[in-house]
């Protein structure tokens, strides 16, 4: 394997020697860029536990857009700073398993695209297919790997980038008690939405009233968070969603509960803000200012805290009985017009 020049495995390398045997390393599998191959590694600490509540990170699936990733691996910092003196954080992870995969996509990063080395589309690669309107490219195209979107041929099996995502959230968070996956992506409008499935229907998900229970809390505990939280159907649909392929395999668990959600960052305002930005394909996707990419790393830690809480705390908020009837509900008036 070659020596990672790409910042980001450069930073992770280091976290691993800061936490030593606090964090476990595996290489999920190795990708080559033309020249160059790069690992696909996972980072695990906390309760080994098979029925501990679980929650993971991932970003770098789209290589243009680094701040997901950036914002993944600064969580994992702030974490690994925290080992050596927060006795908090150890009871904490005494009872549940947090997992990272900061870079899904290093090939596609080392490139500067979109898609991974092969031209594939990550989030468009899984064994999905929409039976509804989807819009045309953007939701997924077969034609070329010259053209975005791309979704690889449909006789070939998933990317080894999306098969190693795919195998770690199978061994690591499903078949839990609850289990939640967070994806940090961005370029899409100009507010920060949080997205859960369905992308490839709009039919409300199995676990809608779970999901509605998670935002509520949310709206209460962060009563200033900037968050759009939503179905990501109401937005567009897609094939091949990822996300989608796994919860519907996860449903078939019973007595667990996987809740994946997506952060998708508005960098259409940081555009807004510094519109030269739009002469760089990386602009588009990551804010280029010092200062704003510093409050970016910022305002996502309390976000992605919350959640570790959430999960770590889940017998508190999980609804049952009538309570999550209440919950369902709520959240089909919420998300679909009370359908």
């Amino acid at each position: 394997m070659n020596s990672p020049d790409l910042p980001e495995l450069l930073e992770l390398a280091q976290l691993v020697q800061l936490a030593g045997t606090q964090v476990e390393v595996r290489t999920m599998c190795e990708v080559a860029a033309g020249e160059r191959r790069f690992p696909i590694q996972a980072f695990l600490l906390g309760s080994t536990r098979a029925d501990a509540p679980a929650v993971g990170f991932f970003g770098g699936v789209h290589g243009l857009e680094r701040i997901g990733a950036q914002v993944v691996i600064a969580y994992l910092r702030s974490l690994v700073m925290r080992l050596a003196w927060d006795e908090t954080l150890h009871r904490q992870l005494d009872t549940m398993r947090l997992v990272f995969m900061p870079l899904v996509n290093p090939g596609g990063t080392w490139l500067g695209t979109r898609a991974n080395p092969n031209g594939v589309d990550l989030m468009r690669n899984a064994p999905v297919e929409s039976k509804e309107h989807v819009p045309y490219l953007i939701g997924g195209q077969r034609i070329s790997a010259k053209l975005p979107w791309y979704r690889g041929a449909p006789d070939e099996p998933m990317q080894c980038e999306s098969a190693a995502l795919c195998m770690l959230v199978e061994a690591e968070l499903l078949g839990r008690p609850l289990s939640v996956a967070v994806d940090c992506h961005s370029g899409f409008g100009l507010s920060d939405r949080i997205w859960f499935p369905y992308a490839h229907t709009t039919r409300p998900i199995g676990h809608l009233a779970e999901m509605h229970a998670l935002c509520e809390i949310l709206d209460q505990s962060l009563l200033h968070h900037r968050y759009k939280l939503e179905p990501q159907s109401r937005q567009y649909l897609a094939h091949g969603d990822l996300w989608d392929h796994l919860y519907l395999g996860a449903r078939r668990r019973a007595g667990s509960v996987f809740l994946p959600v997506t952060l998708e960052m508005g960098s259409w305002l940081w555009v807004k803000k510094n519109p030269r930005q739009l002469f760089s394909r990386h602009g588009i996707f990551n804010p280029v200012i010092e200062h704003r990419h510093q409050r970016v790393l910022r305002q996502h830690m309390a976000w992605l805290d919350f959640i570790t809480r959430a999960v770590g705390s889940h017998e508190r908020w999980l609804p049952t009985g009538a309570q999550r009837a209440q919950h369902e509900q709520q959240a089909k008036a919420r998300w679909y017009g009370g359908h």
